[in-house]
């Protein structure tokens, strides 16, 4: 488990890379806790969030949080990266979005966000607040993630596409 504490925030996360997509899910801010737990559950991770923010002024800080620890998490289970597949991607159709995510777990952070036209919100979701979840995500679990929407016109089915991964694919999750 990892855990965090700021003035804004309280989070602890613990991930199992090897789960089989139980979710245990609380951030306060609905839609976020829908895309962890279909992270979870098409990831087949076991995930356990607990989050306490300061919502009630912007969910800003614990999605961004939620992406820092859970990135400490990611990187705490990988451990030295040996014995892992270094690279994998996934192509995700929901409905009419198309997500393409490239990961490498190398160490070297970098996170290239090619998500463009979404609805500005989404079940009262800021959509701007996933890139600012996957940049702490990428940072802190040392990964180069490239995401990019091929195409979608709803933007939960395309958050829900960049956040999913094909269970049947030989890559990791999208994260």
């Amino acid at each position: 488990m990892v855990a965090r504490n700021t003035l804004e925030t309280s989070i602890s996360v613990d991930i199992n890379l090897d789960g089989s997509g139980d979710a245990h899910v609380g951030t306060g801010v609905p839609f976020f806790d829908h895309m962890l737990t279909a992270f979870a559950k098409h990831g087949r991770v076991d995930l356990t969030v607990d989050a306490k923010g300061d919502i009630d002024v912007d969910p800003h800080h614990t999605v961004e949080d939620v992406g820092i620890v859970l990135g400490q998490a990611i990187a705490k289970a990988l451990g030295e990266r040996q014995g892992i597949a270094r690279f994998g991607d996934s192509l995700v159709p929901m409905d009419e979005a198309l997500a393409r995510v490239a990961v490498d777990m190398s160490g070297r952070p970098y996170l290239s966000y090619n998500v463009p036209g979404l609805a500005e919100r989404v079940a009262g979701f800021d959509t701007d607040l996933a890139k600012e979840y996957f940049r702490a995500l990428a940072v802190h679990a040392g990964l180069t993630i490239h995401i990019d929407l091929l195409r979608g016109q709803n933007a939960h089915h395309s958050l829900d596409a960049v956040m999913s991964r094909k269970t049947n694919s030989s890559a990791p999750s999208s994260l």
